[in-house]
């Protein structure tokens, strides 16, 4: 029986999912399962994008059967032609075959290998920036080789921007029911796969991703569709973020990795004392036994962290054979720019300590601790010394370390001593984010404030803050009315760009806002990521410095949804871009809207290009 999902109005999810499967690739052990994503487009012609492994595909044809309700299949869209994409081309062929296929020469090529009827009489080659019109929605085509595949391309719809990412920002896991990754805790349940995905199928090929990410940068994305795992249409941010991380090697935390391959306790014993003296420092520890875990979720763990302490028994002369097979994979997947610590045991010839080592050296940009910690077969009391030697040495590289220690003494004098003003504490405080609309006379307008609060009660009058550098702050004095939409979650980066980043006086900020939506007073809101809007006339206004406050009656409120309101702290965390790791750049990033200054020193009275906000707004990178 068919069991599909509709992605948009005319997109539909004939996937399935396998939770039979027990190695993914004959490698990877997927105890919750894995999805395989297809999905078929209706618009004045029928198109395919992609097929699914032979597994499932019972419900992928039924589904392809019942969505198509009798339309043949003009199109098929091909991306990458590892088989559990592709194995059922050929009987897609076989029951559509009418079908055309769109793909590039690699995977024409590919395609031959596997198959044997005729492609070159039905291919249809893109190259890098064609597109394909199907009627309502245009596709242009991007290659992606070596992600993870030579053949690999992506495509994007120009029409309802989605990004179709081939393996790109897949997960491993079964959807049960859900489609989009909102549907689920994605961070909470499904975070930890979607990088042991990342690091274990892509992780090796970290600047062709990145070549890819760049592309991506110059696309409004409203959804990304993968062909593992759930469909992306909000908080896209934060999962391209978390690739621009993976892809640059850069940890995502601060925090040691301890894996330990140990026969009889002894080994691991070590690893525990150390775990618990880096825990007394402050530093954050995950352990792993490399004889139970399986090397996918460890290589996962060394892609978050930032230090990785690997303890070995000696076996047969060598490196503990589970503990060799995980660092021989570690290296092939191109791990880099990490801390790493070794610790050796040996009953009569500790060797396993130079031969990891040997390995490690391999990689770029590795620091490895001078102090190999040697064990010979147990550790005795008089070398725990070493043992906080090289804990020492750890939590002295581990950069905010002491930050989870509560704060010293001295540095609650200095306070007590010192009034002195640190712009980054405001920042804790918990702020809301709004479109403030206004009219004047002519043209709607409207800008992204922080501060907004009810006054009183019985007669409701609200408070603003307006910057007086704002064109809107100019409408209100001259006319006293305004409107207050109060954002929510969903509400992508877009809106603060165009609310926020450039000024009314230049341009009309509700030109690109989507449907025409006015309260009583005549004044535009923002129904679309707003959950209420709160019409205000003023009575009173007070002028501070570079803000004036207008207390005002509230003359109309209305709640539009149940979505959360946004704060600043959800805003830095999911919507504003996270600026890509880098190791090769100088420069300051602005904390308000992630735009990048280059050079050594900031200048003092800088003023970001995009939010107007000044040095006190920007970090070094």
């Amino acid at each position: 029986m068919y069991c599909y999902r509709k992605v948009t109005d005319d997109l539909y999810w004939v996937g399935s999912n396998d939770r039979r499967l027990a190695m993914f690739e004959g490698v990877y052990s997927v105890p919750d399962g894995v999805s395989y994503n297809s999905y078929l487009l209706l618009d004045e012609k029928t198109v395919l994008f992609d097929t699914v492994d032979k597994a499932v595909k019972g419900t992928f044809f039924e589904n392809i059967a019942e969505v198509l309700d009798g339309r043949k299949l003009d199109y098929m869209v091909i991306h990458h032609m590892e088989p559990d994409h592709s194995e059922a081309i050929q009987e897609v062929v076989m029951r559509y075959p009418e079908v055309q296929i769109i793909c590039n020469q690699k995977i024409a090529n590919m395609m031959k290998q596997y198959f044997e009827f005729d492609i070159d009489s039905r291919a249809i080659l893109m190259n890098e920036g064609d597109s394909f019109s199907f009627g309502k929605h245009n596709l242009v085509f991007v290659m992606a080789p070596m992600v993870h595949w030579p053949e690999v391309m992506v495509s994007y719809d120009t029409t309802d921007k989605i990004l179709f990412s081939a393996d790109g920002f897949g997960t491993f896991g079964a959807l049960n029911g859900a489609l989009f990754a909102d549907e689920v805790d994605f961070e909470r349940d499904y975070l930890d796969e979607a990088r042991r995905y990342y690091t274990n199928i892509v992780g090796k090929y970290g600047d062709q991703v990145q070549a890819l990410l760049k592309k991506a940068a110059t696309l409004e994305i409203n959804m990304i569709c993968p062909l593992h795992g759930f469909v992306w249409r909000r908080n896209i941010g934060d999962f391209i973020g978390k690739y621009m991380h993976w892809s640059s090697y850069a940890p995502e935390e601060y925090g040691v990795v301890i894996a330990y391959a140990s026969v009889y306790g002894h080994t691991e014993n070590v690893a525990e004392i150390l775990a618990c003296r880096l825990r007394e420092r402050g530093v954050k520890t995950v352990m792993f036994d490399v004889s139970v875990t399986p090397a996918s979720d460890i290589i996962a763990a060394a892609f978050k962290w930032s230090h990785l302490v690997f303890a070995s028994t000696t076996y047969n002369a060598g490196i503990f054979v589970n503990m060799e097979a995980l660092i021989y994979d570690l290296v092939a997947h191109n791990i880099q720019n990490r801390t790493i610590a070794l610790i050796e045991n040996g009953s009569w010839a500790p060797t396993s300590g130079s031969l990891m080592r040997e390995q490690f050296e391999k990689c770029k940009n590795m620091t490895i601790l001078e102090n190999t910690l040697t064990v010979i077969s147990s550790l005795k009391k008089d070398q725990l010394a070493q043992v906080d030697a090289l804990a020492d040495a750890i939590a002295e590289s581990v950069p905010g370390a002491a930050k989870t220690l509560p704060m010293p003494e001295a540095k609650k004098e200095e306070i007590a001593v010192k009034a002195e003003i640190d712009p980054n504490a405001m920042f804790k405080l918990s702020y809301g984010l709004f479109v403030l609309s206004a009219n004047d006379g002519s043209k709607d307008n409207g800008c992204i404030i922080n501060t907004v609060m009810q006054v009183t009660d019985v007669k409701k009058r609200i408070a603003i803050a307006v910057n007086k550098a704002n064109y809107t702050h100019d409408i209100i004095k001259k006319t006293g009315e305004f409107n207050v939409s109060v954002l929510t979650t969903d509400v992508p980066f877009k809106v603060f760009q165009q609310f926020g980043f450039q000024s009314g006086r230049d341009v009309d900020k509700f030109a690109q806002a989507g449907s025409e939506a006015r309260t009583a007073n005549g004044l535009r809101y923002v129904p679309e990521y707003s959950n209420a809007v709160i019409s205000g006339k003023v009575t009173e206004e007070y002028d501070y410095d570079t803000h004036t406050l207008f207390v005002a009656d509230v003359t109309e409120s209305a709640v539009l949804s149940n979505v959360p309101s946004v704060t600043y702290q959800y805003y830095f965390d999911h919507i504003k871009p996270k600026p890509q790791p880098t190791t090769d750049k100088t420069g300051y990033v602005c904390k308000i809207c992630g735009f990048i200054y280059e050079g050594d020193e900031l200048p003092a009275d800088y003023i970001c290009p995009l939010c107007k906000h000044g040095v006190e707004d920007f970090e070094k990178l």
